[in-house]
């Protein structure tokens, strides 16, 4: 039987082939190796929202640890907390680097608490992906999907698409518009099935004020609990919260699928503190981290990698995320700016327009 590459030799045989990208393999491996000896030296590195369960970080955490001795620690918060830590402690920095939704990418780095790096798959990470200068980069991706209870909707009603929603007989499930960032996506998800896009999102609130009006929309979210309880039928969702609620709770129990008239593409990214106190171990982090081996670590989370074209995952591994064809009519945010500002117009918009529609 052929033996299995390690992930160390899967992270390195990746570094070596961006190398040679990069067109000067000697002094990219020389610059590797010089990080990866600064790393160690500093000895370890602390992290914020990226939790062992989240997305498998675990796996990298361990590699990070049993293969280049760096310790770490996490403290678990949202996006917003994490800037907000790394501006309020400054030169007294206790976290080196963060994991926050792709929106707020940009909002750190307008706000001065980031450092640059561009990992050596640099070249394989999508311009939509990306900063120019290396502040931020999605290191995987989320897309709006369908998680759908088969226990409680029938095959020949389960939903499909957005289209599918109009004329079903169960509920749907998007949870909190108002402070959840995967149920304002959900609505843009819809939006881009009915033609609209980030600067127009009233095609996705006149589908769920056409739910509303039929009694068919539920105020429960979609988290793991509620759907264990047989509380959601069709519940939007970002497809590796679904993937990963299906595996808990039981995989025969429910689909996972991505709406085949459109969804929405975001993802998150890492953020490195310009006050890092161990720097050099959070480029390395995320230098790993956009590594073959790294990729793999995220895939078996069944968080999709951003550099997915490009990496061969096991098998095993393969399975645990959906087929690349339904990813063909995903669209990415392609104006930031006018997402922001719909997206903070949203909350009203469905109090008054959805909401007072509840049946």
């Amino acid at each position: 039987m052929k033996k299995q590459p390690t992930l160390k030799t899967l992270f390195m045989a990746s570094l070596l082939g961006s190398a040679l990208a990069l067109g000067n393999s000697a002094m990219a491996a020389d610059d590797l190796a010089s990080l990866e000896a600064a790393a160690k030296k500093e000895g370890e590195v602390n992290s914020v929202g990226m939790p062992d369960a989240w997305a498998n970080w675990k796996g990298t955490w361990d590699d990070l640890a049993s293969k280049y001795s760096l310790k770490h620690v996490d403290t678990d918060m949202s996006s917003a907390q994490e800037i907000a830590k790394f501006a309020a402690e400054k030169d007294n920095a206790s976290a080196d680097i963060g994991d926050v939704g792709a929106a707020f990418g940009p909002i750190a780095a307008s706000q001065g608490v980031t450092q640059p790096y561009k990992p050596s798959t640099w070249a394989q990470i999508p311009d939509w992906a990306k900063d120019k200068d290396g502040h931020w980069m999605l290191a995987y991706t989320g897309s709006i999907a369908f998680i759908i209870n088969k226990q409680l909707v029938k095959d020949s009603d389960a939903p499909k698409s957005w289209h599918d929603l109009e004329s079903g007989k169960y509920k749907v499930a998007i949870g909190d518009v108002s402070t959840a960032a995967q149920a304002a996506n959900g609505v843009l998800a819809a939006a881009i099935a009915y033609k609209g896009d980030e600067t127009n999102l009233a095609p996705g609130l006149e589908l769920f004020t056409k739910l509303a009006q039929q009694g068919r929309l539920s105020l429960a979210n979609p988290t793991i609990q509620t759907l264990e309880k047989g509380e959601i039928e069709v519940g939007v969702v970002w497809d590796f919260n679904g993937l990963s609620y299906r595996d808990q709770i039981d995989p025969k129990r429910f689909d996972v699928l991505i709406p085949s008239d459109g969804s929405v593409i975001s993802g998150y990214t890492t953020i490195i503190n310009k006050y890092a106190k161990h720097p050099n171990a959070a480029k390395f982090a995320r230098e790993y981290i956009l590594s073959d081996a790294g990729q793999i670590n995220l895939a078996t989370g069944h968080a999709r990698p951003i550099r997915a074209d490009h990496v061969k995952l096991p098998p095993e591994v393969a399975a645990k995320l959906l087929p690349a064809d339904q990813y063909k009519s995903v669209k990415p945010i392609t104006n930031a700016a006018a997402w922001e500002k719909s997206s903070k117009a949203l909350p009203q918009q469905w109090n008054e327009q959805v909401i007072v529609e509840m049946q």
